[in-house]
């Protein structure tokens, strides 16, 4: 069989735009699923945010960011987003590399450590003197009401780094129940001292919902270790304040009555 060149085209148009009425079945969106963005709409006309936490069955348990006092179960809407996240500036939605669970930590057996040898600079005299910072070593600094934690924090994220590796270095830094002011101190610090390009910033805001301010930990050391193991570099993660970590699992425990082992250890 011959065909023109105008007819084989004609063929080779219907092939792949054909259309078909002949469905046999329609499958949408399955239903809540864990971590998902929820939208509460109160009676009021007031919405908040949630986060769905458990799914069983038809029921899905929803954790309320803003708290759930003023909710009525009578006039009270849910829309579930389908979303996971979404960037409270309302920029573009941010593209992953990887997706990790930032409740499982990775297994190390201590015995297989590298023994710390090599040291970390911060710039500061009295820690890098007497009490120097190793690598894969964790360092507590205490402080209290008044004194410059957060400029000493800030100080240290700008100024670490290794002597052979300076390339080869990236920081973590959480700052979690700070109020605006402290947050704009850090921010704009990093971004005059040029060191905000190796900083990798989370920040929580002391009127943000106190279940963000425990999962900020968590999101910080799951990207340390993804910076550590997946891209091969050295991390140095500093976490401010612990005080407002522990104000944060204190308050989850009196609201659920549940221990404070257990909301740290979910």
């Amino acid at each position: 069989m011959i065909l023109k060149l105008n007819e084989l085209g004609t063929l080779i148009r219907e092939f792949l735009f054909s259309e078909y009425r002949t469905v046999s079945g329609v499958a949408g969106p399955l239903g809540p699923k864990f971590q998902e963005i929820v939208n509460i709409r109160l009676g009021d006309g007031s919405t908040r945010c949630g986060q769905v936490l458990e799914v069983d069955g038809e029921k899905a348990i929803v954790q309320v960011f803003e708290g759930i006092s003023g909710i009525d179960n009578k006039y009270t809407t849910v829309q579930f987003t389908g979303v996971l996240w979404k960037p409270i500036d309302n920029g573009p939605p941010i593209l992953p590399e990887a997706y990790l669970d930032i409740l499982v930590r990775s297994s190390i057996n201590p015995s297989e450590r590298t023994y710390p040898e090599e040291m970390i600079q911060t710039g500061i005299s009295t820690i890098d003197v007497m009490n120097s910072i190793a690598l894969g070593q964790r360092f507590p600094l205490f402080s209290a009401a008044g004194l410059p934690h957060n400029e000493i924090a800030a100080q240290i994220c700008r100024q670490a780094g290794l002597d052979l590796e300076e390339d080869n270095f990236a920081i973590v830094f959480a700052a979690m129940g700070v109020n605006m002011e402290t947050a704009q101190f850090f921010k704009r610090g990093f971004e005059e001292n040029g060191s905000m390009e190796r900083v990798t910033l989370f920040l929580n805001l002391a009127n943000d919902p106190t279940i963000e301010r425990i999962i900020t930990p968590r999101i910080s050391l799951t990207t340390a270790e993804y910076l550590a193991y997946e891209c091969g570099k050295h991390v140095l993660v500093i976490l401010t304040d612990m005080s407002s970590y522990a104000d944060a699992l204190r308050e989850v425990h009196v609201l659920y009555c549940c221990s404070a082992a257990r909301i740290s250890g979910m």
